[in-house]
């Protein structure tokens, strides 16, 4: 499959609010990069409104479309975590939770409802949260000796790529994420470098 050049993501929390009938639904987007991110931000929208009657989500994350999952908390099937989901795939974006909590308000909104109401909410907080483009990274080991930090290093800024972790001693080690659309030019760049080993990280 071949991944495109940009995705659509947020780099900062959000939150937005409909109501319908009594009934508040308040959602939070939040950018998460992992599975143990959703979970997490997850369990800290819990503690922060205690007392909300459901906690439905969706999530979408990486590039290759088969990492989501949607819950709908306690609603009837398919009215509230399907139709989150729903607007973030209708943006383009990846990379996100969205967490709609509802405080019932007494009045029974009906499927219909339920779904117009969860995806109000989500489409309300992606309107108010600005996404951003970022590039597709595509991860790769570099090893080489400490002498040649300086010629890395500005390589490294010259094509924009993201230091993922890094291990400096005499003999470094430095996994790093190169832009895809600049991938070729920055790996005959680094290549030029005396010593150095370049491999592709598996994913």
């Amino acid at each position: 499959m071949q991944l495109p050049d940009y995705f659509n993501t947020i780099n900062s929390t959000g939150t937005a609010e409909f109501k319908d009938k009594g009934s508040r639904f308040v959602a939070i987007a939040v950018p998460v990069k992992t599975i143990a991110d959703c979970k997490q931000r997850i369990a800290e929208v819990k503690k922060q409104y205690p007392k909300a009657s459901h906690y439905c989500f969706a999530y979408r994350l990486g590039l290759d479309n088969n990492q989501f999952r949607v819950s709908d908390d306690g609603e009837p099937s398919g009215s509230a975590g399907r139709p989150i989901l729903g607007q973030i795939d209708s943006r383009g974006a990846t990379d996100i939770l969205i967490v709609v909590v509802r405080y019932f308000g007494g009045t029974l909104l009906g499927v219909p409802g339920l779904i117009n109401a969860y995806k109000s909410a989500a489409a309300m907080v992606l309107q108010v949260m600005p996404l951003i483009r970022k590039p597709v990274l595509i991860p790769y080991q570099l090893q080489f000796d400490y002498t040649q930090m300086n010629d890395i290093m500005i390589a490294v800024k010259q094509f924009d790529c993201e230091i993922l972790k890094q291990d400096i001693q005499l003999f470094c080690a430095m996994d790093i994420g190169i832009p895809q659309y600049r991938l070729d030019e920055t790996l005959m760049k680094l290549g030029d470098a005396r010593d150095i080993s370049i491999k592709a990280i598996k994913k």
